[in-house]
């Protein structure tokens, strides 16, 4: 049986750098695959000896898209050794910021890093804008920016684009592909929804500012509460905050559903067959705390728990001891998997065959492969239903359920590529609505005069001479994050942070098992075009990478490029 080896080095729309090599068959089938991360993070290095307290403005800078989000878990890491509970107004603040982040990178992933795998942009000049108007009701009653002078208002513009040689954003795509599965019509509106989310991402980015001061990297959050006091005194900034709310929830319901309900009824036959399926594990630390219990003691919005074999009747209780990171396919020092307490970030890169091309069979990524109870999972969105439908839970059960019923689709067709976009989708829906719920309750809140926002506590007496344990853990918009941090005597000893993309996108782990990405590729994927291989970049765009979350930055060759001393002096950095 004939076979080829397809290389896509970097894939592209993505934070950070990722290597995909995949074998398929005579009959252009994708037999194998091989995720693999060009780039290295020493982060959790340059925490150590630091004071605990620093560490969330440092963590942050893991990754310049979802800062927030390692932002508050490494704050929360903090807080769960030291025993800290937060006041309401803290927990409410933190859920705004971070469900504002939510909105924002679900919305930016489907139309600026997803939706150019479905939408064939250049076939939208073939559109009859005046059919695009009608065809656009097909899925909303009231659509989005819906009308033939606008639509042709867009051909004009992507017209001077490709007149001009200059497509900008559109350029070096697979344009005319037969994978894509939209009529022009469809691609007119979608790429027109395209442009717009260019403004209603900006709104979304506002929102996080309003309560976080500033975005990216907010700087609101600190171990025991938040410090946007004035803020949460001022009742414009909270009309603020729900005007942005209101607006970015209607291009939601208006532009970002509808969309993929036209997908899911484009694409529905790979949904059907379970294209991208993957490993069909699921895995949800559980987030979005909705009441005031002691930290991991109360209500989530996201339940927490694990899905086996796609098995919607059972869900295990998750435990977080059962984590552990493995590096026998990453480039690093280590011989058996270990949980993040105890992780270890020892590099030993040994580079490319002869071929260029990956070791398989030896180490060839910078990720390690995350376990959980011996078992590979999948993280994200799509975890996030399974877990939550698998519940039982009844608010995630019904956005679940209308959503499959408007596309006309059974669960099933969750278990797939298509599914695991849907889920991003169904998932921005629920979120736009409980942050609703939580404006009017901080406002309401502050207008009676409770302005509490900070735990009071005494550091040195609660760390000195002591070895303290805790665990930030929370469900970021691509899932599952957990920051781990060891501190003695109010010094960090030990820090691993174990992302959504170090669980997706991992290499193979010491049984041979693979991780996410690849196990997705493998599921029922034939190219159409082994030299324009689109679906590749459907399936994997599909989990939304960030590569730089799991990884930074070394010289391919092994080369040294810098040594920096890092010397904790009274809470200050001398480099």
């Amino acid at each position: 049986m004939a076979k080829e080896r397809i290389v896509i080095d970097p894939i592209t729309r993505i934070e950070g750098h990722l290597r995909i090599e995949v074998v398929i068959d005579e009959n252009n089938r994708i037999v194998d695959a091989y995720s693999s991360s060009t780039m290295w993070r020493g982060i959790e290095t340059i925490l150590k000896g630091r004071d605990a307290r620093d560490c969330g403005l440092m963590a942050m800078r893991i990754c310049g898209v979802c800062t927030g989000t390692h932002y508050q878990r490494s704050i929360e890491a903090v807080e769960h050794a030291l025993g800290i509970t937060i006041p309401k107004n803290a927990r409410l603040v933190r859920n705004l910021i971070q469900g504002s982040l939510y909105l924002h990178d679900h919305l930016v992933h489907f139309y600026h890093l997803h939706a150019l795998d479905w939408v064939d942009i250049v076939s939208a000049l073939k559109a009859d804008p005046y059919k695009a108007a009608k065809i656009a009701l097909n899925y909303s009653d009231n659509p989005w920016n819906n009308s033939p002078e606008r639509y042709k208002a867009v051909q004009e513009r992507l017209k001077k684009f490709v007149e001009g040689g200059r497509l900008g954003p559109f350029a070096n795509a697979y344009w005319g592909n037969k994978a894509y599965k939209f009529t022009p019509e469809q691609n007119l509106i979608a790429t027109t929804h395209y442009l717009d989310a260019l403004e209603v991402q900006r709104w979304m980015a506002q929102m996080m500012a309003v309560w976080g001061g500033k975005n990216p990297h907010p700087q609101s959050i600190v171990v025991g509460g938040v410090t946007c006091v004035r803020d949460l005194k001022d009742q414009s900034r909270h009309a603020l905050f729900r005007e942005l709310l209101e607006k970015s929830r209607d291009f939601v319901l208006r532009a970002y559903i509808p969309d993929i309900l036209m997908a899911a009824e484009a694409y529905k036959d790979e949904g059907l067959n379970g294209v991208g399926a993957g490993l069909g594990n699921y895995l949800a630390y559980g987030g979005f705390r909705l009441d005031d219990n002691p930290m991991y003691q109360g209500k989530t919005l996201f339940p927490s728990g694990v899905v086996l074999n796609k098995d919607l009747s059972k869900v295990i209780p998750f435990d977080q001891s059962k984590v552990a990171e493995d590096v026998t396919h990453s480039w690093y020092k280590g011989d058996k998997p270990l949980h993040p307490w105890e992780g270890q970030t020892e590099p030993e890169y040994t580079g490319f065959d002869e071929k260029g091309y990956l070791k398989v069979n030896e180490k060839y990524s910078w990720i390690k492969s995350p376990i959980y109870d011996d078992t590979r999972v999948e993280v994200g969105p799509l975890a996030r239903m399974v877990v939550g439908y698998a519940s039982g839970d009844e608010r995630i059960k019904s956005y679940v359920d209308k959503a499959l019923k408007l596309a006309g689709l059974p669960p099933k067709a969750l278990f797939s590529t298509l599914g695991r976009t849907a889920a991003r989708a169904i998932e921005t829906w629920l979120m736009a609505d409980m942050m609703l719920q939580w404006s009017d309750e901080l406002a309401s809140n502050c207008a009676h005069g409770d302005l509490s926002t900070w735990t009071e506590f005494d550091y040195e007496e609660l760390t000195k001479g002591k070895e303290l344990k805790g665990y930030g853990l929370e469900e970021a918009p691509r899932g599952s994050l957990g920051h781990w941090v060891r501190i003695v005597d109010g010094k960090v000893a030990n820090y691993q942070a174990v992302v959504p993309s170090t669980w997706n996108a991992a290499p193979r782990d010491y049984k041979g098992r693979m991780g996410a990405y690849e196990s997705s590729l493998v599921s029922n994927t034939v190219v159409a075009d082994k030299h324009q291989p689109v679906e590749i970049l459907r399936t994997v765009h599909s989990f939304d990478p960030c590569i730089a979350c799991a990884v930074h930055v070394i010289d391919t060759k092994g080369r040294e490029l810098g040594v920096y001393k890092v010397e904790p002096i009274g809470g200050l950095c001398n480099v």
